[in-house]
This record gives C-alpha cells, sequence and structure tokens, in this order.
C-alpha cells in the first residue's frame, strides 16, 4: 500500500510539472551577470514568450533584472513579469514569470548591481 501510494505521488508531482512547462511554451534567456555588468551585451529574439533565468557570478551581494521598452527605464515602465522571482545570491541563479515579448527594443539591466543599460532587440 505504501509502494501504492508513493507512486501515486509521484505520478503526480511529474505530471503537474509537465503540464505546467506545456501549458507555457516559454523559451528560458540565460544570463549572466558579473561585477557591474552582464556577460551578454545585447540579444536578439523573436516575438514570442520567455522566462530569463539570470546567475550571479561572483557578485558579492545581491542582484536583481530588470527589462523595460527602450528609453523607459523608470520604474513606472518596468515589465514586471520579467522581475526575477527572488534576489539571486552569489554562486545562484532565479528566473522571472513568463514574458512575452512583442515586435520592439528593449532595455535590460540590475540597478543593485549597477549594470549599464543593454539591449534586447525583437524582430
Amino acid at each position: 500500500m505504501k509502494n501504492l501510494l508513493a507512486t501515486l505521488v509521484a505520478t503526480f508531482a511529474l505530471t503537474f510539472s509537465t503540464t505546467t512547462y506545456a501549458q507555457s511554451d516559454a523559451k528560458v534567456v540565460t544570463l549572466e551577470q558579473t561585477e557591474g555588468a552582464f556577460t551578454q551585451k545585447s540579444l536578439t529574439l523573436e516575438p514570442g514568450t520567455y522566462v530569463f533565468k539570470v546567475a550571479n557570478k561572483g557578485v558579492n551581494h545581491d542582484l536583481g533584472f530588470v527589462l523595460t521598452p527602450k528609453g523607459k527605464s523608470d520604474e513606472a515602465h518596468h515589465i514586471k513579469e520579467a522581475y526575477v522571482t527572488e534576489l539571486i545570491k552569489e554562486g545562484t541563479s532565479s528566473t522571472s514569470k513568463v514574458v512575452t515579448l512583442e515586435k520592439g527594443e528593449y532595455e535590460y539591466f540590475c540597478p543593485l548591481n549597477p549594470t549599464p543599460k543593454y539591449t534586447l532587440v525583437v524582430k
């Protein structure tokens, strides 16, 4: 009986995680931050849905991630779904929620590092 229960729980967990992923056809964009900079200086993507996975590579304080339409970097224009779900500690990474990007130009940066503003173009 215990084996049957364990199998059912494992199957449910696998089905739930697979279903959640399948419903969100989001592509993962992986970025790395070092002291004062992103290692990826620009990005070109197709219109669609994305999840941003941002890693802290050797910065000894917490980091974040901001995505905005180009030229509109004030907080009122931040794409809130692109915020990482938790601050990124040294040696770890964090992901955003699913973000839908349409054709246009965007900027990404970290206000906590702080980094320059980098260009993300959706063609």
